[in-house]
């Protein structure tokens, strides 16, 4: 069976040894950063199954090279830190990761969450499927739409709402329910961004443009007659 890599993204060179030869005796392939932008690098070029980042970097630290990641891929992410404080953890899942583990911890712990959370990324892929509205196909796992069979290039966050709506077909939300579910509850922006996203959305939707539909004085839904 081919052999999961995992990313170790740790400014302390003696930790991402140490992690390494925990992977490593427990059969998996590593890939090492010292910093953020290391760390985005080496995934523009390397296939990587779980990502480990530390908290405390300079430069870039693991809570902002989480947002960064987040906005091109779902690999699943485990925050490596000494800081065991409720709000860091708080903060570190709604960033997008899946796990927190608190230093020092032993090569059990480790690598037990990571292969949970490997089985929760796998299974959660597993029940994506095309959603499928005539014309329209998307792709939830490969992030991915077409329209009668030619592909539409979406931005992160017009994919995002486009799913989100479709999934919850014939449901009308709000301008402020679609930003708090879309773009998170941290989200500091106004209404406005809605309707401008739906706008484009509608633009790029070409024939398959009607499914989304205004609610008069409520919001948006996605509707196919």
């Amino acid at each position: 069976m081919e052999k999961k890599t995992v990313l170790i993204v740790d400014d302390e060179e003696d930790m991402r040894f140490l992690v390494g030869m925990y992977l490593e005796n427990a059969n998996f392939s590593y890939l090492e950063a010292e910093n953020g932008e290391e760390a985005l690098q080496i995934l523009k070029n390397n296939k990587v199954d779980v990502i480990l980042i530390d908290v405390m970097m300079p430069k870039m630290d693991g809570f902002t090279l989480c947002a960064r990641i987040r906005e091109q891929s779902d690999v699943p992410i485990l925050f490596l830190t000494a800081r065991g404080d409720e709000w860091d953890k708080v903060k570190g899942l709604k960033l997008g990761g899946d796990d927190y583990i608190v230093k020092p911890f032993s090569p059990g712990e480790l690598i037990a969450r990571i292969e949970a959370i490997m089985r929760r990324a796998y299974h959660n892929k597993q029940k994506n499927e095309d959603l499928s509205f005539g014309p329209l196909v998307i792709d939830e796992r490969g992030r991915k739409v077409t329209v009668d069979g030619d592909p539409v290039v979406l931005t992160l966050k017009e994919f995002d709402l486009l799913l989100f709506l479709a999934k919850h077909h014939g449901q009308v939300f709000s301008r402020e329910e679609l930003l708090a579910k879309v773009w998170g509850y941290d989200y500091t922006g106004n209404a406005r961004t809605v309707d401008t996203h739906i706008k484009t959305l509608r633009m790029k939707l070409k024939q398959a443009s009607d499914f989304i539909q205004t609610v008069w004085g409520i919001g948006y839904k996605f509707e196919v007659s």
